[in-house]
This record gives structure tokens, C-alpha cells and sequence, in this order.
């Protein structure tokens, strides 16, 4: 079944834009999960730019759904993580010069360090992992190796494609790794750059997704028509 979270992160740089309180993105969440969302996601980067600590912890007493703690594999996030009790941790690449996160984890960089450092003290304390990844078959093969429960196929390059024919060499690469992610026994999420103007024939064409994670795209459209109407109508879309 595919369902559809709901990144709240841009909601906290708003209210981060002028110093002060609102918007409130644990309010966001809270509509976000009335209009239809099945969790929510968040990123709690190094430098704070979006969320912060306090909302970490004020997410985690009203969120009802899933409660996906995005992060970088580092250990002051591994220590709050934990403290949280995420539902699900999805390791995510991190860079401070970014606006947002450019593309997947490389695989055969972290490969070792994730297997000794990183998800030892995950698999203790029984939060399941998703590593956000590119396409690509060794990536996906390297995921299964480290017995990941989930992939969170990057879907960027194929929402920034330039022509159809680089929109249809994207989806064929997303289908083929999604194919892989779940005949090797991982639940297979999505998420980058998503709209309401290419996510159906990223539904159409991408089998045995589940948790599809969408931020931006629902906040822009969320000052025009609400956030409850924007998310319901995206929610209602994913569930076919």
C-alpha cells in the first residue's frame, strides 16, 4: 500500500526566516496527519537551519504515524535518534553548502563504517533503518548486504529531467531499483522533488512503492490552498 509522508522542514524554515514562533511545524504535522498523511518526516541537520532540537522532541509526542528521523550517520544525531525512539531512521548524505540534499548515499564509501558504527546501535535500540540512495544496482545490492529494512529511492533526477526522454531513462531506472530493493527483501520508499505535476507517472510506472516522503512541493502549494486541502488531495493521489 502506498502512502504518503509528509516533510514538515520548510514549515520550520519559515518561521526560522524572521526569529520567531510560528509557523509551528509540529502544528503542521498535526494537520498534515488529520488531512491524511500516514507519518511525518523531518531532517535534523548540523547546522539547525530548519528544525531544531525542541521540535524534535514536541514531534515525537503528537505524531500518530510513522516518525521518520532523517539525519546524516553522525553521532551526536545517532545519540538523539535513539533518545527519540524513531519509528524509522533514514541516513541521508549531508553537506553544508547545500540547499538540500543533492543525491544519494555513496554506498561503497559508507559501506564499512555503517556496518561497524552506525548500525549496530540502531538495530539495538529497534528502530528500523532507510537508506536514501540513487537508482543504481550496486547501491541497492550493498543495502540488502547490510540488511537495511528499507531504501529511499532519490527521485530528484528524475523530477529535475529536462526532456521526456531523460523523464523516461529516469523512471526505467527507478522501476529496475525498485524492482531489485524488493525482491531482495526491503520495503521500497521515494522521495526528492515530487509534485503534483510528476507524481502520477511516477506511480504508474515505479512498482511496490510504500512510504513516498514529500516536503517542498506540499508547503508551496499549502500557501495557495491550505495546507489540509494540499495534503489530502497529494495523499489521495498516492493511494491510487
Amino acid at each position: 500500500m502506498r502512502t504518503l509522508l509528509v516533510n514538515i522542514d520548510h514549515v520550520a524554515t519559515l518561521r526560522n526566516a524572521r526569529g520567531e514562533t510560528v509557523p509551528d511545524p509540529v502544528e503542521a504535522a498535526i494537520v498534515a496527519e488529520k488531512a491524511g498523511a500516514a507519518g511525518i518526516v523531518f531532517h535534523l541537520r548540523e547546522d539547525r537551519r530548519h528544525i531544531r532540537d525542541d521540535d524534535v522532541h514536541r514531534l515525537k509526542r503528537v505524531v500518530k504515524g510513522l516518525f521518520d528521523f532523517e539525519m546524516a550517520a553522525t553521532e551526536q544525531m545517532m545519540k538523539i535518534c535513539i533518545a527519540t525512539k524513531a519509528d524509522l531512521v533514514t541516513l541521508v548524505p549531508e553537506s553544508r553548502e547545500e540547499l538540500t540534499t543533492e543525491g544519494g548515499l555513496d554506498m561503497k564509501k559508507v559501506r564499512d563504517d555503517f556496518r561497524k558504527r552506525v548500525f549496530p546501535p540502531f538495530k539495538r535500540a529497534g528502530i528500523a533503518i532507510s537508506l536514501f540512495i540513487d537508482p543504481e544496482e550496486e547501491d541497492i545490492a550493498i543495502a540488502a548486504e547490510l540488511e537495511a529494512e528499507a531504501v529511499e529511492l532519490h527521485t530528484g533526477t528524475y523530477a529535475n529531467a529536462d526532456s521526456e526522454e531523460r523523464r523516461r531513462i529516469e523512471l526505467d531506472r527507478l522501476r529496475k531499483a525498485a524492482i531489485q530493493a524488493h525482491e531482495l527483501g526491503m520495503k521500497v520508499n521515494a522521495g526528492h522533488g515530487l509534485n503534483f505535476d510528476n507524481i502520477q507517472p511516477f506511480l504508474d510506472h515505479v512498482p511496490h512503492l510504500a512510504d513516498i516522503s514529500i516536503g517542498h512541493a506540499l508547503i508551496a502549494d499549502a500557501l495557495f490552498n491550505g495546507l489540509e486541502n494540499t495534503v489530502r488531495r497529494m495523499a489521495d493521489i498516492i493511494a491510487g
